[in-house]
Formats: structure tokens, C-alpha cells, sequence
């Protein structure tokens, strides 16, 4: 069977739910290789009293592990929220081959920085599913601070 990018932001979107699920910030990440994800993660920050605990980081080290490689070449990360700088890294050094992103940040995620951050290689497709990204984010904060 064939799956499709929506698809796999709807799982990436339901790791979201299990952040939102233990109070953290609702973001989801999945690792999909030869249409097989071999990677999840969600924000864990707070559990893990760790800043570098981000859902993408999470599904890196998961996918290296079950790859036996540093390296994601062929493989998709699909997330419901643009990666920050941290994490772009991150996927730069694991040479991931796509990027597939639901809602931007506009205050931290890496698209804001004037330097290529990513591997020349990567291709980036976002806006997918944006809304439903989007709004679990401000639903998380809107009762955080309101």
C-alpha cells in the first residue's frame, strides 16, 4: 500500500496529540523511508527536563537507530511545525533527503535565519495540513496563557 504526505502529517499530527496529552507544546515529528516510517517523536521537553528533547531530535535518533546510520539519506521527516534552528541542524548532519512541514514559525524556526541552514540536497515542502497544524499550537497557548 501507498501512502501520501497527508498521510503521514496525520500520524506526525496524532504524535502531537501525545505531547499535548502530557503538557507539552503539541509538535510531531514521523521519519518515513521507502513508505515506512521508521521514526516518531513528540515534544518531550518537559518529561525529559531536556531543551533538546524536540520531536524532530526524538524521530532522528529513533530513525538512525532502526537505519544503523547517522545518516536519513532517502528519508522524509514530516512535522507539524517548522523546525527551529537546533533541529534544521540536526537534519543537515543527518542528510535527510525531504522536509515536510505543517504550520511555520514565525518567531523561532530556521526559515528566519539569512544562512542556508539545511543540506544543499534537501528538498522542503510546507504548508501541509497548516491549519490543523496551526491551530493545536494556539489552542495549546491560547489556555496557557489565557
Amino acid at each position: 500500500m501507498i501512502f501520501d504526505d497527508t498521510y503521514f502529517m496525520r500520524v506526525a499530527l496524532k504524535e502531537a496529540l501525545n505531547a499535548l496529552d502530557e503538557d507539552e507544546v503539541p509538535v510531531g515529528a514521523v521519519v518515513v523511508c521507502n513508505n515506512k516510517i521508521i521514526g516518531k517523536g513528540y515534544n518531550q521537553t518537559e518529561r525529559l527536563k531536556d531543551v533538546t528533547a524536540h520531536a524532530e531530535m526524538i524521530a532522528i535518533t529513533a530513525a538512525a537507530n532502526y537505519m544503523g546510520s547517522k545518516y536519513l539519506e532517502g528519508c522524509t521527516l514530516y512535522v507539524t511545525l517548522e523546525p527551529c534552528l537546533m533541529c534544521a541542524s540536526a537534519l543537515k548532519w543527518a542528510q535527510i533527503s525531504r522536509i515536510v512541514y505543517g504550520a511555520s514559525d514565525v518567531k523561532a524556526g530556521y526559515s528566519l535565519m539569512p544562512a542556508r541552514v539545511l543540506h544543499p540536497k534537501t528538498e522542503v515542502a510546507y504548508g501541509l495540513m497548516a491549519e490543523e497544524c496551526s491551530q493545536l499550537l494556539k489552542d495549546f497557548f491560547k489556555t496557557r496563557r489565557g
